[in-house]
């Protein structure tokens, strides 16, 4: 039996990465989703709460997380970023071990991580894939999003690997410039390259 290839999607702000591991789901590959499992956790009944309470009081409430009260007490802080982030990796690290068991069987799997490079994940995949389109199609997407300012692009954009060293690390790229059926046709030929 081939050993299972753990492939690691990623992409700077605005690339279009959850539109193509969506396209990754519908060509038959299992996507581990790391922000969604964060999301997932930090819901009300989610195993993160107590932790990150204890951690930051009143940066939770009924609904769960309190982004916003979280994030002003972690945003430009390195230290307290490094807190949180210690309760968090090591309970999505346990999530992608089960996971992977639950999809031991699947020839080919994604990793969906944003922060693949700036985080040091690209180590624990056996294939990178970018999800890259031109800057100018970046930025119109990004700043069609509720809330975002041309200042906060900047800002997000300042704490990501720039897209072309992202492109020149890359096993692959996915161009998300184009056509969407474009994209979607060149997702599943590399899905099934990749599942070979």
């Amino acid at each position: 039996m081939t050993r299972q290839k753990i492939v690691g999607l990623t992409g700077s702000i605005g690339m279009g990465k959850s539109t193509v591991a969506a396209m990754f789901e519908r060509a038959g590959v299992p996507v581990f989703d790391a922000d969604a499992e964060v999301r997932r956790m930090q819901e009300p009944d989610g195993t993160l709460i107590p932790a990150i309470e204890a951690a930051f009081p009143g940066s939770t409430g009924p609904e769960g997380v309190r982004r916003e009260a979280l994030g002003a007490q972690v945003f430009g802080d390195p230290e307290a970023l490094a807190r949180l982030e210690r309760i968090v990796h090591p309970a999505v690290a346990v999530r992608r071990k089960e996971f992977l068991a639950e999809h031991a069987d699947a020839p080919l799997v994604v990793f969906d991580i944003p922060l693949l490079f700036e985080k040091g994940g690209y180590a624990q995949v056996d294939a990178i894939v970018v999800v890259s389109a031109p800057a100018d199609v970046q930025r119109e997407r990004v700043l069609r999003r509720p809330g975002m300012t041309a200042e906060k692009f900047a800002q997000i954009l300042a704490l990501q690997v720039p897209d072309e060293e992202k492109r020149a690390r890359a096993d692959h790229v996915i161009d998300t410039g184009r056509p969407l059926a474009e994209t979607e046709a060149a997702v599943r030929a590399l899905a099934a390259e990749l599942a070979r």
